[in-house]
């Protein structure tokens, strides 16, 4: 049985003047990212699908030599557009993602709408495993696109309360032929030592 898990890169670089698709992983993020490319819990992974912003494709190099994988990029696998605010400090940001996760058909301050960003996520996992060769897939994502792909697979609602724990650096595996989830969200730690 062949499987998919999708994992939400780790802690990135926080620079304001810095656009936050370029941001990359911090020390912290990185060393994360080793700790699971070590542990031999993704063997028997064919391919790594990543988003194409920095951070996603940071996460990806470390796990591609590690699994002898190669890595696919696809652009359409960004996080939610957030574009039109730019940066914001870590309060207004979490105040923006509840009210973005809480009005799924609305737009925050021009933000890509939850129910876009979700159709978007869920078709391009779709086209992506449509063409991947048999056996377990890794998607290399962000935590918005991540929990809204989560709650499209497993029937739940749009809401944050599906969300990955602070921090980032979480895993959900679903069954690739059934898409069937199979956990939500773990730690990269919780995964790595189960």
């Amino acid at each position: 049985m062949a499987v998919v898990r999708y994992l939400t890169h780790p802690q990135v670089r926080i620079d304001p003047l810095i656009p936050v698709p370029d941001w990359g992983l911090s020390d912290i993020g990185r060393a994360r990212t080793e700790v699971l490319a070590r542990s031999g819990k993704l063997a028997g992974t064919v391919l790594i699908v990543s988003s194409a912003e920095t951070k996603a494709t940071e996460t990806a190099a470390i796990l591609g030599p590690a699994l002898k994988a190669p890595v696919l990029m696809r652009e359409r696998m960004h996080e939610n557009d957030r574009s039109a605010t730019g940066f914001l400090p870590p309060d207004a940001f979490e105040e923006a993602a509840n009210w973005f996760f809480s009005h799924p058909s609305e737009s925050f301050r021009g933000w890509e709408r939850a129910l876009d960003a979700q159709a978007r996520i869920v078709a391009e996992t779709d086209d992506a495993l449509s063409h991947a060769p048999y056996g377990d897939v890794l998607l290399v994502g962000h935590g918005g696109v991540g929990t809204l792909l989560l709650s499209a697979l497993a029937g739940l609602p749009i809401s944050r309360s599906h969300d990955q724990m602070p921090g980032g650096g979480c895993i959900f595996t679903f069954d690739r032929a059934s898409r069937i989830v199979q956990h939500r969200w773990q730690s990269i730690e919780a995964f790595a030592s189960a």
